[in-house]
């Protein structure tokens, strides 16, 4: 069994293997990391088939960056000068700013994007995590690439598409460490209470896959398995779209019904799924801004620097995950488009998996290069 399909039958029976939000995967690791493998037999809740994403170097991506959305393209926002941040800097955001305001700016910018429909709802996504070595005190960046294929039409097959893109070590230390201990090819991953579990260094093969969707036509979570027509189907007034989200709300988080958690995380947590890369209207979209504009518990800060370089403002707020760690949950976005650039999970309170991390570093991102209607499959 490779790594990943390791990771993968570590996942407790709730996470399934399906379709996931991109902003609740630092979380999904932390808690499928730490259970018991038997688990994986039954499936409950629909998540990306790329599951956990723990491979890769950031190195990796040189390429311009385009973000879809509805018939055409965006041009990604420009990168300020100096080095772009990636998972494990820890560049603070320059500039904080009213999230109100800045919010409801991005709402107004969603609300004017074309839409159109196709046969697929494609994403493409690069996600970076921070692990630390169990032998040689040193840390790696690891990083995949995933696509995903959702069918519009009841009945249809989800395809999905990733690759390892392999590791490299953080910082000049961690590299003079790794090619002290003979610059291994494959390396253990600490996993508090866990032990360890071996991971490549080299890049892996692309796997295409397909499966039906779950009892035919659920394609996303969104506090439940939701189908094509519910999403479509959202309100797009800020406080009916609330109010169809929290039927969900059970007090506790997304991921274990042990763990509770209060409602405006726990909206932040799902809606910010929703703007990032689920198949929603422009109207729908700007309607989850405005929701996230009336929330207490969130802040902006302008200026953020994306792993892949790009440019944006984030909306953020706090939570406390397994371990007794703290990150900051924050979603980048393109003001001027309000469109997803990234999800990321920054270090406030070490613990955990976060153990030996400083505050401020960026654990755990997922960029979001591509999201947009196709007529093609892979």
């Amino acid at each position: 069994m490779n790594p990943i399909d390791e990771l993968r039958a570590a996942r407790p029976a709730h996470l399934g293997d399906r379709p996931v939000d991109e902003r609740t995967r630092a979380a999904e690791l932390s808690h499928a990391m730490s259970q018991p493998r038997q688990l994986r037999r039954r499936r409950k809740i629909v998540r990306p088939v790329w599951g956990l994403g723990l491979a890769g170097a950031a190195a990796a991506a040189t390429a311009v960056v385009v973000v879809m959305a509805g018939n055409g393209a965006v041009p990604t926002p420009r990168a300020p000068d100096g080095v772009p941040a990636t998972a494990g800097s820890t560049a603070a955001p320059k500039v904080k700013l009213s999230a109100r305001d800045v919010l409801l700016a991005a709402a107004e910018n969603a609300d004017r994007q074309a839409e159109t429909t196709g046969d697929y709802w494609h994403t493409t996504t690069v996600t970076r995590s921070l692990m630390s070595v169990a032998k040689g005190g040193y840390r790696l960046m690891m990083q995949d690439r995933s696509e995903m294929w959702t069918p519009s039409a009841t009945g249809g097959e989800q395809w999905s598409r990733s690759q390892s893109l392999g590791a490299r070590p953080v910082t000049e230390e961690d590299r003079q460490a790794w090619e002290a201990a003979g610059s291994p090819a494959e390396v253990e991953i600490r996993v508090p209470g866990k032990g360890g579990l071996r991971m490549p260094i080299a890049p892996g093969k692309v796997r295409t896959s397909h499966s039906p969707l779950v009892d035919g036509d659920k394609v996303f979570w969104l506090g439940r398995n939701v189908t094509m027509k519910d999403l479509r189907g959202l309100p797009s007034d800020p406080d009916e779209l609330k109010k169809w989200l929290l039927r969900s709300y059970k007090g506790h988080d997304t991921e274990s019904s042990s763990v509770p958690m209060g409602s405006d995380a726990w909206l932040f947590r799902v809606s910010t799924g929703l703007i990032t890369d689920m198949p929603v209207t422009p109207q729908v979209r700007g309607a989850a801004f405005r929701m996230l504009a009336e929330l207490d518990t969130v802040k902006v800060a302008e200026n953020v620097t994306d792993a892949e370089g790009r440019q944006g403002a984030a909306v953020s707020t706090e939570e406390r995950v397994k371990g007794g760690a703290v990150l900051e949950n924050r979603l980048i976005f393109d003001e001027s488009t309000g469109q997803a650039l990234a999800n990321e999970n920054v270090v406030v309170k070490p613990g955990g998996l976060q153990a030996g991390f400083e505050p401020g570093t960026v654990w755990h991102s997922t960029a979001v290069l591509e999201t947009g209607w196709t007529d093609d499959k892979p």
